[in-house]
């Protein structure tokens, strides 16, 4: 089973942002306001940390979720975002964050195949939790709908760039 060590310090950096890329790219195409955006990265961060303690998940995937747990793993997937996305509009963030999810499910496949199906599933979950952490449209929480068009978009091209069904 593949381990942090098994990858180049570029390529684990590329794996730590895919993980949050999951989520910010659908809060990107369907932007939620404050509320909305704090419910999805919340949603984001216990889809990621709670992964570590997921018994049926991969070695890969708890040593992601685990090197989130220290200040390196977060300083580096920190640092990589910033420099990805700093000056980006919403519809260029989701351009972007596609890309470093192709990148990472490449990586995992050539260097660790048997763990790429279940990462690449973990990442597909990341965002569906996004997606439905709060509602979109509506007024104060009321009305609205739990996954708006641009965010079932957002997840079949996530699916796509992942090589997963939607």
């Amino acid at each position: 089973m593949a381990a942090k060590s098994d990858f180049t310090p570029e390529e684990w950096q590329t794996i730590l942002e895919s993980t949050m890329m999951a989520g910010i790219a659908v809060t990107a195409a369907d932007p939620s306001g404050l509320w909305g955006t704090l419910q999805e990265g919340m949603a984001s961060a216990k889809a990621v940390l709670g992964a570590g303690r997921d018994d049926g998940a991969s070695d890969l995937v708890k040593a992601v979720s685990a090197d989130f747990e220290t200040s390196e793993g977060r300083s580096t997937a920190r640092e990589g975002l910033r420099e990805k996305l700093r000056g980006k509009k919403p519809s260029e963030i989701v351009a972007a964050a596609l890309d470093v999810l192709r990148e990472a499910a490449r990586i995992v496949e050539a260097k660790a195949p048997n763990d790429a199906p279940g990462f690449k599933a973990w990442l597909q979950r990341i965002s569906r939790q996004v997606a439905e952490a709060s509602t979109e449209g509506g007024f104060l929480g009321f009305g609205g709908e739990r996954v708006s068009e641009e965010e079932k978009a957002s997840l079949a091209q996530i699916a796509g760039s992942l090589g997963l069904a939607a």
